[in-house]
């Protein structure tokens, strides 16, 4: 395995494992033991980075700027112990995030993302197959002790492979298996373009991969899926044309997805029956009216950072209770940073948002500058964030662990592998003087 010998690609893989299956460790070694492979993983990037003399001023002003924002939260926090160990971890996850783009390239991001995926999509598939045929019964995580009777959501796995379930694998979580299961096509399919795998394996383990998301069935991801599909034709398509070409593609597909949006909204309830879901989202409604309700009591500058909800601290510990599970994020995104750094920190991420798709659509489009950069290999960060900012819209994962991480590598290492010119892609032309 040739990543162990790449100390870097060995300790991302390790690090995106955790970010995207954290409960595999929470489940299996408890908190505690999952927060000592935080630390070892945040100490091993902080070694890493002054080994390689990261720069760590070297960031983009609005990442800067949302930082500043998360950390002054805490002056007029309605929660102030909870926001300083909510930024704390926001901070931390950031870092990590700053120092992989200063010292891994997209080659380097790809095998290890590769790497992670294959051992959450492979030890998922077997601990679902030996849960549902040896143990036959529904598995509790360990460590922990419910009282009877108690909700479905709280078992690492319920045993329905044989059933026709959806499956939940290490993450515990069918929707966190099935985006694992979207990234995982993602980068596998980027490896075969490039031959980087071999023929049997790669397309072994993308059929895993959509063999998962098969088994997950999750509405969020098929859209994501579908977003990041019609986005591999956009760029493909801009790639062929000129400056002036590419601004009148960029314009259509605004008013395309503008007419989407509409769309959607108008046929909601056919699209959900479709979709196998309910008309209020899956209790999303009820979760947005009331994180709208209280965001509308600080609307300007929030509650206070807190990242994922503190269910010890009001008002989350009761907010939002469905089915006797206590929800702890806002199920999108843009509502959570309204919630908790009010329309001043919505602004701020807002323009990260924007500034980071800006420069990552012209990093995949224009011309590269080596031949490493090959044209399958820079679709990856346009499609990462596609899924990523789709996938916001229902889950607040992009403010936490892989989301985070991933947005903040797109933003640092869009601005230093930033493209030298636009137009059609051409190693020829990225050469010349």
């Amino acid at each position: 395995m040739t990543w162990l010998r790449d100390r870097r690609v060995a300790l991302a893989a390790l690090t995106l494992f955790t970010l995207l299956a954290g409960d595999a460790w929470r489940y299996s070694v408890s908190w505690y033991g999952w927060g000592a492979v935080v630390v070892l993983i945040v100490a091993g990037w902080i070694a890493v980075a002054v080994r390689a003399r990261v720069d760590l001023r070297r960031i983009p002003i609005a990442l800067g700027a949302l930082a500043a924002l998360m950390t002054a939260s805490i002056l007029w926090s309605a929660y102030p112990g909870a926001s300083a160990l909510g930024v704390t971890g926001t901070l931390a996850t950031m870092l990590v995030g700053v120092i992989m783009a200063h010292t891994l390239d997209l080659a380097q991001l790809v095998r290890a993302l590769g790497v992670a995926l294959r051992w959450i999509l492979g030890l998922s598939l077997a601990f679902e197959l030996v849960v549902a045929a040896v143990l036959q019964r529904p598995v509790l995580p360990l460590w922990v002790e419910y009282e009877e009777p108690f909700p479905r959501a709280f078992y690492w796995s319920r045993a329905l492979l044989f059933e026709g379930g959806r499956i939940q694998g290490i993450p515990g979580n069918a929707n966190l298996l099935a985006f694992a299961a979207l990234l995982a096509v993602i980068v596998f399919g980027i490896q075969l373009a490039e031959r980087r795998v071999g023929s049997a394996a790669g397309w072994g383990w993308l059929g895993a991969a959509l063999l998962t998301l098969a088994l997950t069935r999750s509405s969020t991801v098929l859209l994501c899926g579908l977003a990041a599909a019609a986005m591999v034709g956009v760029v493909l398509l801009a790639r062929r044309l000129t400056l002036r070409g590419q601004y009148a593609l960029a314009g259509a597909t605004a008013l395309a997805l503008g007419a989407v949006a509409a769309g959607a909204v108008a046929a909601r309830e056919p699209l959900l029956a479709l979709l196998g879901r309910s008309e209020d989202l899956t209790g999303r409604l009820d979760i947005w009216a009331a994180v709208i309700e209280l965001a509308q009591e600080r609307p300007v500058l929030g509650w206070g950072w807190v990242s994922y909800w503190a269910p010890w601290v009001e008002p989350f510990d009761d907010l939002v209770v469905i089915n006797g599970v206590t929800y702890l994020q806002a199920h999108n995104a843009w509502l959570d940073v309204w919630l908790q750094l009010g329309a001043v920190g919505l602004v701020v991420f807002g323009v990260l948002v924007v500034t980071t798709a800006a420069r990552t659509l012209g990093w995949t489009i224009d011309a590269p500058r080596s031949a490493e950069e090959t044209p399958a290999l820079r679709l990856l960060p346009t499609l990462v964030l596609t899924v990523l900012l789709v996938h916001s819209l229902a889950e607040s994962r992009l403010l936490i662990e892989a989301g985070l991480v991933l947005l903040t590598w797109l933003a640092v290492a869009s601005r230093r592998h930033g493209p030298p010119r636009r137009g059609p892609a051409s190693v020829d032309a990225a050469r010349a003087p």
